[in-house]
């Protein structure tokens, strides 16, 4: 397999991740690099949980210095704010980070960021502040409305307060308001899956990411897993609320992810399953860099990732920054799985174009791959699109494997 061409970076769109690693308690079902609070107070009559906010700002910033080499000519086209539990950080800290972003990095005028919130630990008050700083998309971790799952999942927050959380970012001023929903849950009928929906659709989400529950390697639920339906309900939920997004207008542009006819799809995620670049910030971040004539490394497409600990990520020196624990290329074999495990999570998946900039090789390639899935009628037959079929979007992992 060799590179068609050389890699040029100003053909590769640039987004940011911002990692903001601590929640108020883990969840049973969370995998993700979150922490829950210290108490910095303990004998304290308040008891209040809290964290080094401001010197985990300095990190960040820090952080963001040390890849600017990184950026290559480009503008920053998007943003997300992840966690953990983001909305956690005081809305100070977030305008004096945003301040030295801006100083670092250049953003599009059209710069899309969006911040994860949990209904549990966001005031509303502070939802117009977010704006003013450039925030302009909320996700909102609802995950169910059903007050007994919400027990079941860990999760700090009620039904109301989920409610009130949407519908007061509507009311500051925000246009744009993902909902995060799970299905499968313990104990779950399709008639509860679909309420679910209906909510978050009756409270004003604008774009609804709506996965299943599953159990991963290292939570509580793997040690202790819930009893969850059986294959016959899933079907049955999966069935009855792809039907109902539907039918209020919802386009199923990615396989988890929804966006209403008011709103456009996730911009940032976009750039995930397009085989984008993006930095990344914060204890744990993951990120993906095409680099040419760079000064310390070979023109290649690399992955990295920071330090996962909070305290290891603070643990850092001014006149460095928080440890890069991995910088590796991504090998040539590799790329074409690494491009469609991504692009084929997308209903219109990506064009030809992308695939040989954004990889360095010939889309031809692959076609010991492509030809037998677009025989099989799992991929569209067309020479400018990487596209899968009705069929082929509902077996999205068959055609992944076929990549390895």
């Amino acid at each position: 397999m060799n590179p068609l061409l050389e890699l040029d970076p100003a053909k590769v769109p640039l987004s940011l991740y911002i990692h903001v690693p601590w929640c108020v308690k883990k969840c049973p079902y969370c995998d993700f690099n979150s922490h829950a609070l210290p108490n910095a107070n303990q004998g304290a009559d308040d008891g209040m949980l809290t964290a080094p906010f401001a010197q985990y700002v300095d990190a960040l910033i820090a952080d963001a210095k040390s890849q600017q080499s990184f950026v290559q000519g480009r503008v920053i086209g998007s943003v997300f704010i992840g966690g953990g539990t983001p909305s956690l950080l005081p809305v100070a800290e977030f305008r004096r980070l945003f301040a030295a972003l801006r100083d670092i990095y250049e953003f599009s005028d059209d710069c899309e960021i969006t911040l994860e919130a949990n209904p549990g630990t966001v005031e509303h008050a502070p939802f117009a502040e977010y704006l003013q700083i450039g925030i302009n998309r909320l996700s909102i971790g609802v995950q169910t409305f059903d007050k007994q799952a919400l027990k079941v999942l860990g999760r700090i927050h009620d039904p109301m307060q989920a409610v009130n959380a949407i519908t007061q970012a509507k009311k500051a001023g925000f246009l744009r308001v993902n909902v995060d929903l799970m299905h499968g849950l313990p104990n779950q009928t399709a008639q509860l899956a679909v309420k679910d929906l209906q909510m978050a659709i009756d409270a004003g989400a604008t774009h609804i990411s709506w996965y299943q529950l599953t159990i991963e390697p290292n939570t509580a639920f793997y040690r202790t897993p819930p009893d969850l339906p059986n294959d016959e309900t899933l079907d049955a939920i999966e069935d009855d609320g792809r039907a109902l997004l539907k039918s209020h207008g919802f386009d199923n542009y990615e396989v988890s992810a929804w966006a209403g006819s008011q709103d456009a799809p996730c911009r940032h995620n976009l750039n995930y399953w397009q085989f984008g670049d993006y930095l990344a910030i914060g204890a744990g971040a993951h990120g993906k860099v095409t680099l040419r004539h760079h000064a310390d490394f070979a023109d290649g497409i690399y992955r990295f990732y920071k330090s996962r600990l909070p305290k290891d990520y603070l643990n850092f020196s001014p006149s460095s920054a928080p440890k890069m624990v991995s910088f590796e290329p991504i090998d040539e074999e590799s790329l074409p799985f690494e491009f469609m495990m991504n692009a084929l999570r997308l209903r219109h998946g990506a064009t030809t174009q992308m695939f040989e900039e954004r990889t360095g090789l010939l889309v031809s390639s692959i076609d010991n791959e492509l030809l037998p899935l677009q025989h099989e009628g799992f991929m569209v037959h067309d020479a400018t699109l990487l596209s899968p079929t009705e069929m082929g979007f509902r077996y999205v992992n068959h055609l992944v494997r076929q990549f390895l």
